[in-house]
């Protein structure tokens, strides 16, 4: 096999996940860069960190990046380079011509990248390939007075553009909202406006039931845009912060025949490359499966795909490096994904049912957390490590999910 190093662009869990599932399969070191240190990779046996502060800005990117290249160029025969957020991701692809002369870049070009990544113009999409997805309405700087969506509260409002929604600050910020009246629509709409965000504001309707209504799907498609993998699973548990909202603490994987059909006509339709992270949630009203957004990257709680048997590295190394065209797998197993203590979990899922799954997964053994690893263990990282997971005692007692009908299937 030619010698490859992995190059990801991140210093968070889910630049962990990816070095582990390399380190995993092929007891291959990863290399992390990112603009500050997390406790995540820090300390660590299976990935390296390279710190460099100012790595968001254009030419310090691209200069730092071509340096690295051809530094590690000399070492390797194949550089396989990863984005563990949007910004790495927007970066990489803009300057894909001067990248790819040192790096594997399993991204596809810009045009379909921002379609994709801005909210309005995906669901646009969605409508074009008969995806589902819920009642939308756009609030511009134009109709922001005379606001009108056409359906029911409560509504789900988010900026259509995260990228330039990242950029702004502003009193009672938070990722997504939940409102109940047209004051307050009026009031979020204006915050964010206020603040200089400069694109559209989504507004949906809300869709009813708890955490374990929502899905999540992994999938790659390699160079020649086929998708070779897919996971799928639903979160039992997520984080209720302001700004943290929507980011899964448990997962439970398990396969879908239907989305997995619908989902890779999709993906290979528009000739996708790369891998690809799908947010679902699931409406009883009408029994579909209704999209809120895609990743153009693995999604941070992505190792719930390794862990359940579908390691995420192989697909890379078998399009990347031995060019091998295998086929496609989809994944039926079931497995437990967490990212927080076991505890919390009994603690904040309500759906009882849901719950006694999860337990009798951990009774069965068949469970596993990104961040836990027995093959990366020091008494530093097994500090710190805890640390990260226990803050979900607090965050959790601060910010607990709505209790109130679970919308049983």
């Amino acid at each position: 096999m030619k010698k490859f190093k992995p190059i990801i662009l991140g210093t968070d869990a889910n630049a962990y996940g990816l070095a582990r599932s390399f380190y995993d399969k092929y007891k291959v070191k990863s290399l992390a860069i990112g603009t500050f240190p997390l406790r995540e990779t820090k300390n660590s046996k299976i990935v390296d960190t390279k710190i460099i502060p100012n790595l968001k800005d254009n030419k310090v990117f691209i200069e730092k990046m071509v340096e690295i290249g051809k530094e590690y160029k000399k070492n390797y025969d194949v550089l396989i380079l990863l984005s563990c957020a949007e910004w790495y991701t927007n970066l990489i692809v803009d300057h894909k011509e001067e990248l790819e002369k040192y790096y594997a870049l399993p991204f596809m070009e810009k045009g379909i990248k921002d379609k994709l990544e801005d909210k309005e113009s995906f669901y646009e999409i969605c409508e074009k390939y008969n995806l589902d997805y819920p009642n939308t309405y756009i609030v511009t700087k134009e109709n922001r007075h005379n606001l009108n969506p056409g359906f029911n509260f409560p509504m789900a409002v988010k900026p259509s553009n995260s990228t330039l929604y990242s950029n702004v600050e502003f009193k009672g910020k938070e990722k997504s909202y939940k409102v109940n009246s047209i004051e307050e629509l009026q009031k979020v709409v204006n915050d964010i406006f206020d603040s200089g965000y400069e694109g559209h504001i989504i507004v949906q309707d809300f869709i009813p039931g708890g955490d374990d209504t929502m899905y999540v799907l992994n999938c790659y498609s390699n160079k020649k845009g086929q998708v070779k993998m897919m996971c799928f699973g639903r979160c039992i548990l997520e984080e209720h912060t302001p700004y943290g909202i929507g980011n899964y603490r448990a997962i439970i994987s398990e396969g879908n025949k239907e989305i997995y059909e619908k989902i890779k006509d999709f993906l290979e339709k528009i000739n996708y490359v790369g891998f690809s992270n799908f947010d679902l949630k699931y409406d009883y009203r009408d029994q579909k499966y209704k999209l809120f957004e895609i990743n153009i990257r693995q999604g941070r709680s992505s190792y719930f795909t390794t862990s359940a048997g579908m390691n995420m590295s192989k697909y890379l190394v078998d399009d990347y490096v031995l060019n091998k065209d295998v086929k496609a797998e989809y994944n039926y197993n079931k497995f437990l994904w967490l990212h927080t203590p076991k505890r919390v979990l009994k603690k904040y899922v309500y759906n009882k049912e849901t719950l006694n799954e999860a337990l009798k997964l951990i009774k069965e053994k068949k469970y596993a957390y990104t961040l836990k690893n027995k093959k990366d263990f020091s008494l530093s990282r097994f500090f710190w490590i805890n640390r990260i997971y226990n803050k979900d005692f607090k965050s959790f007692k601060m910010y607990p999910p709505e209790k109130g009908k679970n919308y049983e299937k």
